[in-house]
């Protein structure tokens, strides 16, 4: 763009330049938003009011190379051959519409998936991974618990060998995908107290005694978002994936992941809800003249771009360490709660501009409004994350 050029305020022109990315990555974002414009704008509304949408999404994700992304294709994937931004765009892609219902329960195998494929037998990676990139198949990753969620070494779910089986007793709760996941990654304690007792366990969705529920969401409304219980639920010790008492390793990794499309999804959001507080600004007429021509609101909107382009400039340095081969725990925290602030903030500002425009139902800041909390506690509330980056850095 020429200096004297005015950008375009809108999704794509609120996004700040990235020397990082590439033509690949483009040729990536435009294949997933073909995918997510054909097969879920039409029908977001509808899937929004039902808290759900139709299995069908699964087959055709996989067949449009969604599902697949970062998979070996010897599983059925599309190549493993991606980076840090490959995700970043797919979770930029599918929060431009600026709802959680389908990417939370779509992209669960993402987080759920690769330790199976890393630790998991031959035979558990065939019977599982292939099925699942097909969209035959769904992934939770079970690891919250009613106890809390960031405190991972106080996990109570215990699985206790006896013969040739683990006997799994305890609850999880707030898992994506819960209530119609087939296969479930599940956090048990197979050991001691703290971190060192856990381990990582594939648990069949259809065994005796797993049982799932949904849960009455306050603002993030999908109804496969639920609580798990495992009632004596016999599991063969040939689905432990990885090492007894080492699986928290395996949970941090599947963290970091996690963090990164919360963050580039918290992100998209708030472009969608500047996008629209701009586009209402230059139509609404107020005491003989636009909104947006008001300095208050100008200074609002500008505000909201300041934030966003500070935040993104963060992850763009947060994403060079780590395909350097850094792991930059105390950055990827920080740079958490500095995206989900940002959210609340572009949330709530574009919500003011809007004003009772914002409650008629024909906008998507009002549900990004709603749902912008969700993002703030889940992948690490800000307060674990910043005292996480305090004990990184040393006090």
């Amino acid at each position: 763009m020429a200096a004297t050029e005015k950008p375009v305020l809108d999704f794509d022109g609120l996004r700040p330049p990235s020397p990082f990315l590439t033509a690949e990555h483009e040729a990536w974002r435009r294949q997933v938003r073909a995918f997510v414009d054909a097969e879920i704008a039409p029908n977001l509304k509808d899937w929004d009011l039902a808290a759900t949408f139709p299995d069908a999404l699964y087959t055709k994700a996989a067949a449009a190379g969604v599902l697949g992304m970062g998979f070996a294709q010897e599983l059925g994937g599309t190549g493993d051959d991606i980076d840090l931004y490959h995700r970043i765009i797919l979770a930029e892609e599918f929060y431009r519409l600026g709802s959680g219902v389908v990417f939370s329960d779509l992209a669960t195998h993402w987080i759920a998936l690769p330790p199976v494929i890393s630790l998991g037998s031959p035979e558990m990676r065939e019977r599982v991974a292939r099925p699942v990139l097909a969209g035959l198949k769904k992934m939770a990753f079970a690891v919250t618990e009613p106890s809390g969620g960031s405190d991972v070494g106080g996990f109570q779910t215990t699985a206790e060998k006896v013969g040739d089986n683990y006997i799994v007793n305890g609850r999880k709760t707030l898992i994506s995908g819960a209530t119609r996941a087939d296969f479930m990654l599940t956090a048990v304690r197979t050991g001691g107290p703290g971190v060192g007792g856990l381990s990582l366990l594939l648990i069949e969705a259809d065994r005796p005694g797993v049982s799932a529920k949904p849960i009455a969401g306050m603002g993030w409304y999908n109804g496969n978002n639920g609580s798990i219980s495992f009632d004596n639920v016999e599991v063969p010790i040939t689905n432990l994936i990885g090492i007894e008492n080492r699986g928290f390793a395996g949970l941090a990794n599947q963290f970091n992941i996690e963090r990164f499309s919360g963050i580039s999804a918290t992100l998209a959001l708030a472009r969608t809800a500047i996008s629209e507080a701009i586009a209402f600004g230059r139509e609404r007429k107020t005491f003989g003249q636009r909104l947006i021509d008001h300095q208050v609101i100008r200074q609002k909107i500008v505000q909201m771009i300041q934030r966003l382009n500070s935040t993104y400039a963060y992850m763009d340095m947060v994403v060079w360490r780590f395909h350097q081969g850094e792991t930059p725990v105390a950055d990827l925290a920080m740079l958490k709660v500095a995206a989900t602030t940002t959210l609340e903030h572009c949330a709530r500002e574009s919500l003011q501009v809007l004003g009772g425009s914002a409650y008629t139902g024909d906008n998507r800041v009002e549900r990004i409004y709603r749902e912008a909390r969700t993002f703030v506690i889940g992948g690490g509330a800000e307060e674990i994350l910043r005292d996480l980056a305090a004990r990184q850095l040393g006090f």
